[in-house]
């Protein structure tokens, strides 16, 4: 998904049942996603049950995270291994500790916008060597 077309989705708000979509690509649960994404799981429920669209800054929390399966991906189709699944291994990586976070997991950074840009960028570094 392009640029244009995130700001697009973000904008006329994704819908909520790609929360639950995006959890079976990640294979945990719903409820760690919304929790680690910061959203409300009532909200997030209600929305789903009626098929209605979350807001921006929901929507925007859930392109965040799925947009960071591209870069695992990326790294990956380097090395040649066409049985690698990036979005588990992402929701793996996510939960982990790691020493460039202090000891916290990528995941408590999911809930901002911010967090989600900084998680991106150390992806990036694991991608061009900077960090081991």
């Amino acid at each position: 998904m392009g640029i244009t077309e995130k700001i697009n989705a973000i904008r006329s708000g994704v819908p909520a049942l790609l929360v639950g979509d995006l959890s079976s690509i990640m294979n945990i649960s719903r409820e760690s996603l919304i929790d680690s994404l910061g959203l409300s799981r009532t909200t997030i429920n209600r929305k789903a049950q009626h098929k209605q669209a979350l807001s921006r800054e929901e929507s925007e929390r859930v392109i965040g995270i799925q947009s960071l399966i591209g870069p695992v991906q990326s790294m990956v189709d380097m090395d040649n291994a066409p049985d690698f699944d990036a979005a588990k291994w992402l929701a793996c990586w996510l939960t982990e500790p790691l020493p460039a976070l202090a000891g916290k997991a990528p995941a408590s950074y999911m809930d901002t916008v911010e967090g989600q840009k900084y998680i991106g960028n150390l992806l990036n570094m694991v991608q061009s060597g900077a960090y081991a």
